[in-house]
């Protein structure tokens, strides 16, 4: 009897090390992946300046229009794989304050490149394609996850496809951030997920890549 209360008492040990060591693991991981997030972001944010910095020059000097297009097509790019390494990290990690802090920040920085975009576009008279993807972040229902993992999937195969013609911008709608909604009622983005494509045409429904092919042609 004596023998059998130390072997579930030693086995009793080993589950609460086991799982104590598995929760400090979890955290570790998660806090390496938030770290990880916030070094891109710093990286991001002093590529955006420098772009803002040039986009400033560009309006006093004569700068190359063709450099700056290709650096911005090169940024959008980046920010464009860089949502989509975090889209992974999300589902991975438990969404917590600092994870939807660090989506918050991403989103800023992804609408300050959207608005250099318009006026780099303008000054340039380039024909590039601002794709603005507006999507719901927090409390989606099960339809709604499944309407928007069609619209993202849609999304990146346009993007493979007309690559640098594309500046694929997604962006969360609903975090509350002044900045972005102000944008919101600009244009008018009442449901989600919606596509702005060029600051003129929305999409909210789309049945295949065709129907987001037809407006960049």
């Amino acid at each position: 009897m004596a023998n059998q209360k130390y072997v579930f008492l030693q086995a009793l040990i080993i589950a609460f090390v086991i799982f104590n060591i598995g929760i400090f693991l979890g955290y570790k991981l998660e806090t390496s992946r938030i770290d990880k997030i916030n070094n891109w972001y710093l990286q991001s944010e002093i590529e955006l300046l420098d772009q803002r910095i040039q986009k400033d020059a560009f309006e006093f000097l004569e700068l190359n229009c063709d450099a700056m297009v290709e650096e911005n097509i090169n940024f959008a790019d980046r920010i464009y794989e860089e949502a989509m390494i975090i889209n992974k990290y999300e589902k991975a990690n438990r969404i917590n304050d600092d994870i939807i802090l660090q989506h918050k920040r991403y989103d800023l920085l992804r609408t300050l490149f959207w608005i250099n975009s318009m006026k780099i576009k303008e000054k340039c008279n380039s024909d590039y394609h601002n794709l603005v993807y507006f999507y719901q972040y927090n409390d989606v229902s099960i339809e709604k996850k499944a309407k928007q993992k069609v619209f993202s999937n849609l999304l990146f195969q346009i993007k493979e496809e007309k690559k640098a013609e594309i500046m694929l911008i997604p962006i969360a709608a609903d975090n509350n951030i002044g900045s972005i909604n102000l944008l919101l009622d600009k244009y008018n983005i009442t449901e989600l997920p919606t596509i702005l494509i060029d600051e003129k045409i929305k999409l909210t429904a789309i049945g295949g890549v065709e129907d987001i092919r037809e407006h960049l042609d």
